[in-house]
C-alpha cells in the first residue's frame, strides 16, 4: 500500500430517477451513446461498501458525454470485502481521496485496493464544532460550509487535481457517499459542463443507492442541501465560475486539462 503525504492539517474533530453505473473492468471506457444511456449501470455493485458508482456518462451542455471508467465515489471502505477490492483494482483505482475527518478516519480506516495510494484531504476538520456535528445528517449548515470552512476549498480542489494528474482512476469518498462526496461529484460535474437539473439528479441518486426514505436525513440527501452549497458559492464568489476560480483556485489550465481528460 502506497501512502501519500497528508495535503491538509490534522485537525481534531467533534465526533445519495433512475439507476446507472459503470462498465465494468473498462480503465478508460468509451463514453456511453445516446442509445446506452439508459441502460449503463452505473453501480459498482460492491458487498461491504456504500453508494459506489461512477461518476461519468453523463451528456453535457455541449455535447460531450462525461468518460466513464475514470472517476468513482463511494461511502467509507472500511468494510471493502477482498471481493470488492477486486473491483476497485479491476476498475484501475490508482487513488483514493478520503475526505473524512481525522476521528472518522481512526473509527473505520480505509481499505485499499492494491497498489492505490491513500490522499487524506479533510474538507471540514477546520469547521467550528456546531458544523461538525451536522457532518452525519446533512443540512444546509454543512453544504454552506463546504463553501466557506477553512480548507474545504483546498480539499475539494486536490482531489479534482488528483483526476487529472493521475494515470488510471480516481475514487473519493466521506463517510456515507452523500454529503462532502455529493458536493466535489456536483462540482466536477458543472465544472465538465453537465447542466445543474442533471447534476441534481445525480446527487439524489444517493437516496436509492442508500435506500432512503423520504425526509431521512440521516441517510438520505435533499435536493435543497445542494442549492444551499451553489448559493454559497454564488454568495461568496459572485458566480460558480468565480468559486472555481478564486475558491478553488484551479486555474484555467487546470480546467481544460480536466475537461480534455474526462469529456468525450
Amino acid at each position: 500500500m502506497v501512502r501519500r503525504t497528508l495535503r491538509v492539517p490534522v485537525a481534531l474533530a467533534a465526533g445519495l430517477t433512475v439507476a446507472f453505473g459503470p462498465l465494468a473492468g473498462i480503465a478508460l471506457a468509451d463514453p456511453v451513446g445516446v442509445a446506452d444511456a439508459v441502460t449503463f449501470d452505473r453501480s459498482l455493485n460492491l458487498q461491504g461498501v456504500q453508494n459506489g458508482r461512477d461518476a461519468g456518462g453523463y451528456r453535457t451542455t455541449d455535447g460531450h458525454w462525461v468518460r466513464t471508467g475514470l472517476v468513482y465515489r463511494t461511502g467509507q471502505l472500511n468494510n471493502a470485502t477482498p471481493a470488492d477490492l477486486a473491483v476497485l483494482s479491476e476498475h484501475q483505482v490508482r487513488v483514493v481521496d478520503d475526505l473524512r475527518t481525522v476521528y472518522e478516519r481512526t473509527i473505520a480506516a480505509d481499505r485499499l485496493p492494491p497498489g492505490a495510494a491513500a490522499n487524506w484531504v479533510d474538507v471540514i476538520g477546520q469547521a467550528p464544532p456546531q458544523t461538525l456535528v451536522t457532518t452525519l445528517t446533512g443540512g444546509d449548515d454543512l453544504y454552506r460550509a463546504f463553501i466557506t470552512a477553512p480548507g474545504a476549498n483546498q480539499a475539494f480542489a486536490s482531489v479534482l487535481r488528483d483526476i487529472i494528474d493521475t494515470d488510471g482512476a480516481v475514487l473519493f469518498h466521506c463517510t456515507a457517499g452523500k454529503d462532502r462526496t455529493g458536493w466535489t461529484a456536483a462540482v466536477l460535474l458543472t465544472i465538465l459542463g453537465v447542466d445543474r437539473d442533471t447534476v441534481t439528479e445525480d446527487y439524489l441518486l444517493s437516496n436509492q443507492y442508500r435506500n432512503a426514505s423520504p425526509n431521512d436525513p440521516l441517510n438520505g440527501v435533499s435536493a435543497a442541501w445542494l442549492d444551499a452549497a451553489f448559493d454559497q458559492a454564488n454568495r461568496t464568489y459572485g458566480s460558480f465560475d468565480n468559486y472555481v476560480r478564486d475558491g478553488l483556485k484551479l486555474t484555467t489550465d487546470e480546467v481544460a486539462a480536466l475537461r480534455a481528460k474526462l469529456l468525450a
